[in-house]
């Protein structure tokens, strides 16, 4: 795939390097370039703010029942993400992504299909399936990129596979093709991770560390049972986070689970587990992870009263 103005601005958005991407779009707005690159640009920039959770910014600058399909679904998505929706909103929301999609404008906007995709993801299981209808005939990169996703949350590791070997087709050198091999590879098991470390260290070489990528490589390093490394990663993650100052103290969710799942493999005592633990339940309720720790907790609970001793 032959690279275009928006080449670096794309890689650094795929690779989590959020603040950067942002500085590449004022950098290149300077330049002459194509409708269809500036539309693009727009949507990176609306996609970046939400990645930072500056969902109030994104609400304002997306909003107009005008603007595309693509920067319609972004602003619902903010809306959807926003720590204001409710259960009602949320299920309000997804039904106006239903309704834009079947449209005649939002039934040819790659931008609505992917960021639908990724919203009745994140809605739970029993819209895995609409995620999957919005992208799996898809022929972007993105597209392709969130199909293999879906079905590793499916746990069809044979056609996530498959859906990687088109990328390979499409583009081999590209960063969503690497990224989706470093899925594909750690949900294949402990034989595949030292293809992903090396192609994790590549792009970290190149691009930087970031978050998503830290947390990458500490995924992998847990799946190849190498702990210590992992909590090494992790640990940098953390300070990682503490630079951007992202999520105004709450932390980050995916390193918090990622180190709390290091510290059990490592089995550290529960004084170094308990603040991780408090800092998920208190920053992150709604979170599907800190909502299964509760159930458990309270089930052992529960079971526990039964076989009390009595004083």
């Amino acid at each position: 795939m032959d690279p275009d103005e928006l080449y670096t601005l794309r890689a650094q958005y795929w690779l989590g390097h959020y603040n950067l991407c942002l500085e590449e779009a004022k950098s290149v707005a300077r330049r002459p370039m194509a409708a269809n690159l500036k539309l693009e640009r727009e949507e990176f920039v609306l996609r970046c703010q939400l990645a930072l959770k500056q969902f109030d910014k994104v609400l304002v600058d997306s909003a107009g029942e005008d603007r595309t399909p693509g920067i319609q679904a972004i602003n619902l998505r903010a809306q959807y993400e926003s720590p204001s929706a409710t259960p009602s909103t949320k299920s309000q929301i997804l039904t106006s992504l239903h309704t834009l999609l079947s449209s005649p404008t939002g039934s040819t906007s790659t931008t609505l299909q992917l960021l639908a995709s990724q919203t009745f993801l994140s809605a739970g299981s029993s819209h895995t399936e609409s995620a999957l209808e919005c992208v799996h005939l898809g022929t972007t990169m993105e597209h392709l990129a969130q199909t293999v996703q879906i079905y590793l949350k499916m746990n069809r590791i044979d056609l996530a596979s498959r859906q990687f070997d088109l990328m390979k087709q499409a583009d081999e050198e590209a960063v969503l093709t690497q990224l989706c091999g470093v899925y594909v590879n750690a949900a294949t098991g402990r034989s595949e991770v030292n293809e992903a470390v090396h192609v994790l260290g590549s792009l970290t070489e190149q691009y930087g560390p970031s978050l998503m990528l830290l947390n990458c490589m500490a995924v992998v390093m847990l799946v190849g049972e190498r702990y210590d490394e992992a909590e090494t990663v992790l640990v940098q993650a953390v300070g990682e986070l503490d630079q951007q100052g992202v999520e105004g103290g709450k932390g980050d969710v995916d390193t918090l689970i990622n180190l709390l799942v290091c510290y059990q493999h490592q089995g550290k005592e529960m004084d170094v587990i308990d603040p991780v633990l408090k800092q998920l339940k208190e920053g992150w309720k709604d979170h599907p992870f800190v909502e299964g720790l509760l159930r458990v907790e309270g089930a052992f609970d529960r079971e526990a009263v039964k076989y009390a001793v009595s004083s």
